[in-house]
């Protein structure tokens, strides 16, 4: 079974740079971490799927890096995956821990779309096979990404969902960060330097 995992950067991630962090500095290390663990998963091949240009540098040699525009539907992005399964992590959520990626796509042993949600709406990531279900129209940052999947699926059992995570949407969001896990080193260096 062939699995990617691509990490999902867009520029208005940059938003939640806390006072005193450069925006720009702030989503390339946020980027970089969710990247990283991403990598380090055994069984899927890493993606960078960016709106943002220059990230290059953040991923091992020969890793795909997909341009998109700052407003491609999240269908139209897995749609340019080649793989039999695929996972869609946004890169705005740096300390998720890598488990919860692999229940993703333990869970499509029984639903054709799995979603892990976020705290206070939206999700931090999905995954489904490909092609994507005709009926299936999501979105990362829907408000209720799983009420809205079930309500366009022909039955609600078609989607499953994980145990959720946070994402980093705002400055306040930093405070989230769990120094106890491992990872996101680079968001704490910077988190910490300012």
């Amino acid at each position: 079974m062939n699995r990617v995992v691509a990490v999902l950067v867009r520029r208005h991630m940059a938003q939640a740079a806390p006072a005193g962090v450069d925006p720009v500095a702030f989503l390339e290390a946020v980027a970089e971490d969710t990247y990283e663990m991403v990598a380090g998963l055994d069984l899927v091949t890493p993606v960078l799927v960016t709106s943002v240009p220059g990230l290059d540098d953040i991923v091992w040699p020969g890793t795909e890096v997909i341009a998109i525009d700052d407003d491609e539907p999240l269908t139209s992005v897995l749609r340019r995956l080649d793989a039999d399964q695929a996972a869609v992590v946004s890169a705005d959520a740096p300390d998720l821990p890598p488990l919860l990626v692999g229940k993703l796509f333990r869970e499509l042993g029984r639903a054709e779309i799995t979603v892990c949600p976020a705290e206070n709406g939206g999700a931090v990531a999905l995954a489904c096979a490909l092609p994507v279900p005709a009926w299936a129209r999501p979105d990362l940052d829907a408000p209720d990404v799983v009420k809205a999947l079930r309500a366009q699926a022909p039955g609600p059992r078609r989607v499953a969902t994980t145990p959720g995570w946070h994402r980093l949407r705002s400055a306040a969001d930093v405070a989230r960060l769990d120094p106890g896990l491992e990872g996101w080193d680079n968001t704490r260096a910077l988190v910490r330097a300012r």
